[in-house]
């Protein structure tokens, strides 16, 4: 029987904690139900694609920092690239240009304008801050600078990002003068970001749980939707508190609604705004 035809295997209750323990250990991600059953299919796939019939010496060659590490990271590849879309969460996006428009009626700015986009995927969250933040620069004119910092640990979900080319359905939730404002129309129906946006758009691949370990400009806006979700209570409040050390004074911090519900931090104040959860910090 050919490999591909062959049935998957099922992992033992053994099997499966040993995989997510070490999926745990290395991302901090905390795997739901559906991740779970994503995880069985993925490391069947796997071992049928290279025609493994045991589990656990797959295992202890994944596990192997020198020699496993990149299939390592077609696992976690397989793992953690979600589906997503432009403005997915508009409320946030709008707080956003708030911000910018607030900091900008007060005169020009001394200094360039930094976001950062902690979990970007394939790449519609930090183009949307850049739309905003663009809006926001075009009108007010003059010299301003500004950037978005663009981080995931996923290399083919970044490689889409930087291509910046994306099918229908990831506009969907966006007017057609968004359409024609930010994109450029494809064959096959497909699109992709301007270039005066694109280029404002920096994408590099960094594990959450790292960030205290790379060298980062302070930031005016930090963005970490949907991201926060997939980790222990007590991982999202270190996660949280490595963040604000990255927060200018001023700077505002949006995370995904209901995300963290007993979070506090003396540094910030809680934006009133039932819509959108986001803190900024005391200047």
């Amino acid at each position: 029987m050919s490999w591909s035809l062959q049935k998957l295997s099922a992992l033992s209750g053994q099997e499966f904690l040993l995989w997510e323990n070490l999926l745990e250990q290395r991302t901090g991600i905390q795997l739901t139900h559906l991740q779970k059953v994503l995880l069985q299919t993925q490391v069947g796939i796997r071992m049928r694609e290279l025609e493994l019939t045991d589990p656990i010496r797959y295992f202890n060659h994944v596990k192997d920092d020198k020699k496993g590490a990149a299939e390592w990271q077609v696992l976690v590849d397989r793992l953690v690239i979600k589906e997503t879309s432009f403005f997915r969460h508009r409320p946030s996006l709008e707080l956003v240009r708030e911000c910018i428009e607030n900091k900008l009626s007060k005169g020009p700015l001394n200094e360039s304008f930094e976001m950062w986009s902690v979990g970007c995927s394939t790449g519609e969250e930090p183009y949307g801050l850049a739309a905003v933040a663009d809006d926001c620069f075009q009108r007010a004119k003059g010299d301003h600078y500004y950037g978005v910092t663009a981080i995931d640990v996923s290399l083919p979900a970044l490689s889409i990002a930087r291509e910046g080319i994306y099918a229908q359905r990831s506009l969907n939730l966006l007017g057609d003068h968004e359409k024609v404002k930010y994109f450029d129309r494809l064959e096959g129906d497909k699109y992709q970001v301007i270039e005066r946006i694109r280029r404002r758009v920096c994408f590099s691949q960094l594990n959450i749980m790292h960030v205290n370990k790379r060298a980062i400009q302070p930031m005016d806006i930090i963005f970490c939707q949907n991201v926060l979700i997939y980790f222990r209570r007590w991982r999202r409040r270190e996660i949280l508190k490595e963040l604000v050390k990255h927060l200018k004074p001023g700077g505002l911090l949006v995370i995904g609604l209901g995300e963290v519900t007993d979070w506090r931090c003396a540094e910030l104040s809680r934006v009133m705004n039932d819509e959108v959860q986001a803190y900024m910090k005391c200047s």
